[in-house]
């Protein structure tokens, strides 16, 4: 018995150190360059033998935003028409466009004292889904029929509608508890367990969903520095406490076949992980910071239910016209 606690101990000991041993490896092939790394250049030409025909097409090929260039855009269309049908297409599948969504004029460094820390999992975590977690997904989705992957994403959906209503109740948003109900009862019998979304077409629409962290953000919880946890992503000190809640109203959490319970929460994760491949093409530059700062807004979207608030005019409230 002793010699298993040793063995146990161990074995703890070597997870807890993996993700700063790999996070601190120099040799780690995804390692992103630098912003300041020197590109590779061709020989420069004088300006006397540089022509302005040439001047001009160089001017052209050049765009911040990955934008094709001027010969591709007469292909494709025009480069506003570019952006449209990339953020539509984005709109399309997930509901929201996250360029306009996550845009704002804060500054989340101030909430992220702990960089180092939140750098060194960001790499691990990232490693360990470019190495396993993104491999299986793609898979999933190309082995895996459209109609297949909705009805997936609808039944976890639905499951998910438990803990919407718990929150909703202690945030007392007692309407939207109302709505949520309902769509978990009429998912659960006439949509075949959560497979269609039968609720939707009877005018009980989805909502952005609750969890524990929002509910202590109503209560008055500060959000507190911004985290980033092994295995589990982007975080704040106040929002993980809300996976631990979410383990216990998770119903499948209290499967007794410990094989089907991991076999169910493989295929969410594999579901929740391939609806997000499409979404990596806005990750240019620092990744860290892009997901850092879409996880920061959307979270501020979530808390507040959408409502933007607008001072543009407030100081002349008090003229009359």
């Amino acid at each position: 018995m002793l010699e298993r606690t040793h063995v146990i101990a161990w074995v703890l000991a070597a997870i807890l150190s993996a993700p700063l041993a790999m996070a601190q490896d120099a040799s780690d092939p995804f390692e992103e360059l630098p912003d300041d790394a020197p590109a590779a250049t061709s020989p420069k030409k004088p300006e006397s033998e540089t022509t302005s025909e040439e001047t001009a097409s160089d001017a052209a090929e050049v765009d911040d935003f990955g934008a094709p260039s001027e010969g591709e855009a007469e292909e494709a269309g025009t480069g506003t028409e570019f952006e449209d049908d990339f953020a539509s297409e984005f709109e399309d599948e997930y509901g929201f466009d996250p360029a306009g969504e996550f845009s704002s004029e804060e500054e989340p460094e101030d909430r992220d004292p702990w960089e180092g820390f939140n750098r060194a999992m960001f790499r691990f975590n990232d490693t360990a889904d470019r190495w396993f977690l993104k491999p299986a997904a793609i898979s999933y989705r190309q082995v895996t029929p459209i109609f297949m992957q909705t009805g997936i994403s609808n039944f976890f959906s639905n499951l998910h509608e438990i803990n919407n209503v718990l929150n909703n109740v202690l945030q007392w948003k007692w309407g939207q508890a109302g709505n949520d109900t309902g769509r978990f009862l009429v998912n659960s019998t006439v949509g075949l367990v959560g497979l269609f979304d039968v609720a939707q077409h009877m005018g009980l629409e989805p909502s952005d969903g609750e969890d524990f962290g929002q509910t202590l953000a109503v209560w008055g919880m500060p959000s507190g520095p911004y985290l980033v946890v092994p295995f589990l992503g982007p975080s704040t000190v106040r929002d993980v406490p809300g996976e631990v809640v979410e383990w216990y109203t998770n119903p499948l959490s209290y499967v007794d076949d410990n094989a089907v319970e991991y076999t169910f929460k493989t295929v969410d994760l594999l579901q929740t992980r391939a609806s997000y491949l499409q979404a990596e093409a806005l990750l240019q530059g620092d990744r860290y910071v892009l997901m850092r700062d879409a996880y920061l807004q959307r979270r501020e979207f979530l808390i507040n239910d959408g409502e933007q608030e607008d001072d543009f005019g407030g100081d002349l409230d008090e003229y009359d016209f």
